[in-house]
């Protein structure tokens, strides 16, 4: 497996997991997570959309932000209870500002094969937060 499961680390609340910058390698740790999302009791609804949500962000971190250079990394830090999921993935690449990604719904934009991720991520989830360099995604969904 890429994924560096010796690089998985735990600290009071959050399980970090760094990956390659490699899809594949990301599926075992999206896995991984998907899995304490299913034993803390969340319901189909609210797994769909994280699983939704984390593949789009970890996609977006290997292409956009790493520009699929394999000796770079992805972050994944996590910590999932009873009342909500708390993810957060972050890439080596230098940042972006959301705001100013174009609107995927435009009709300039409607035919275009991506440009989606970030707005699905908003419609899925309780809330979607970037650091101030926007190489690092916050993504929380409650278990209601």
């Amino acid at each position: 497996m890429a994924a560096k499961d010796a690089g998985e680390k735990r600290d009071t609340a959050m399980v970090e997991v760094v990956i390659s910058t490699d899809l594949r390698a990301a599926r075992a740790a999206e896995e991984r997570i998907l899995r304490a999302v299913e034993a803390h009791g969340y319901r189909r609804e609210a797994t769909f959309a994280i699983r939704l949500s984390l593949e789009e962000a970890i996609t977006n971190a290997v292409k956009h932000g790493n520009g699929n250079d394999r000796s770079k990394h992805v972050r994944l830090r996590y910590h999932i209870t009873d009342k909500e999921a708390v993810i957060y993935v972050a890439d080596e690449g230098p940042g972006f500002n959301p705001g100013t990604v174009p609107d995927p719904t435009t009709p300039p934009r409607l035919s275009l094969p991506s440009g989606r991720g970030i707005m699905l991520m908003r419609a899925y989830l309780d809330e979607v937060r970037y650091n101030r360099k926007g190489n690092e995604v916050c993504l929380v969904k409650k278990n209601e």
